[in-house]
């Protein structure tokens, strides 16, 4: 709608409107964040679950106002049939920019019941949005890397258990548990130190994924497998708000979970991570080849 509008001024405009957007959702969030946390009984819970899930569907809808003011995205979106709104999914996606996370709300939006991210633990002091986070039961992940899980051996569990013990809460109610495996944003740097056996994904991480398994796997109809393409080059978030991305492809498709994988101790046994991690990388190959194909129908970034 503005797009005759310079970008600079669409950028100032999107940024107040999120702003605002986050703000108010993020207080009526937080408000009753409080009272869920005061009163933590099943039946308050239950209630009060489904009313933050609303108002974040709600956030996410507001965030599509101001994209559809800022420019006009060309949306080709392939798998959603099938999605039910009210069952519980465990969803991955490819990790290139901050624009996947609005894409992958704005995609499966009241099509799947609203996303719950693994975050890192630094996210959760972001002004308003942080907390809201919080209360909505996002689990914080306290990132180590392997020089100082070395040192502490002890802490080398400790991500894993709070997935664990968040995926408990998500059982109350439909939700769905999101996970980026590569762990980090794609760029071709990390791609050729980590010799990654795909073309364009990094290696997928299997700890927090196989968590989420073991706590609700029983409970989750399907995985959910979402790759996303930029044909024109991976966007910024400042992309986002000032209306400069034109396209954005999203293929969609859904996997049952084997029950195998869901009763292991990825921790403690090596020949159960062995299998969970072969699973992965058969789903990785696919999504290598999806990526691939749609390079090819939509053509490659300059």
């Amino acid at each position: 709608m503005l797009g005759f509008l310079p970008p600079a001024i669409r950028l100032a405009i999107s940024a107040v409107l999120l702003t605002l957007n986050v703000v108010i959702c993020s207080v009526l969030i937080v408000g009753l964040g409080l009272f869920k946390l005061v009163l933590p009984v099943k039946p308050v819970r239950q209630v009060l679950d489904r009313i933050l899930n609303t108002i974040a569907e709600q956030w996410i809808v507001n965030n599509g106002f101001w994209m559809a003011l800022a420019g006009k995205i060309d949306w080709q979106v392939e798998g959603l049939d099938g999605l039910q709104y009210k069952g519980w999914y465990l969803v991955e996606s490819n990790h290139q920019s901050w624009v996947d996370i609005i894409v992958l709300q704005k995609v499966l939006n009241r099509r799947i019941p609203f996303l719950k991210f693994f975050l890192k633990r630094e996210l959760i002091y972001i002004p308003f949005i942080g907390l809201g986070w919080w209360a909505l039961d996002f689990p914080f992940m306290k990132r180590r890397d392997a020089n100082w899980l070395m040192k502490h051996p002890e802490k080398r569990g400790e991500d894993l258990e709070t997935a664990r013990k968040a995926c408990e809460k998500f059982s109350l109610v439909p939700t769905s548990v999101m996970n980026f495996l590569e762990g980090t944003r794609f760029t071709p740097a990390k791609h050729a130190k980590q010799k990654s056996a795909y073309q364009y994904l990094l290696k997928p991480k299997a700890g927090g994924i196989a968590a989420a398994m073991n706590a609700m796997g029983s409970r989750f109809n399907a995985l959910v497998d979402v790759t996303i393409y930029y044909p024109d080059g991976i966007p910024t978030f400042y992309d986002l708000l000032a209306g400069r991305i034109k396209r954005v492809v999203v293929n969609i498709k859904q996997h049952h979970i084997p029950a195998h994988l869901c009763t292991g101790d990825y921790l403690g046994d090596s020949a159960f991570r062995k299998q969970m991690q072969e699973w992965l990388h058969e789903l990785w190959l696919e999504k290598d080849a999806v990526l691939i194909e749609l390079r090819r129908k939509y053509g490659q970034p300059d």
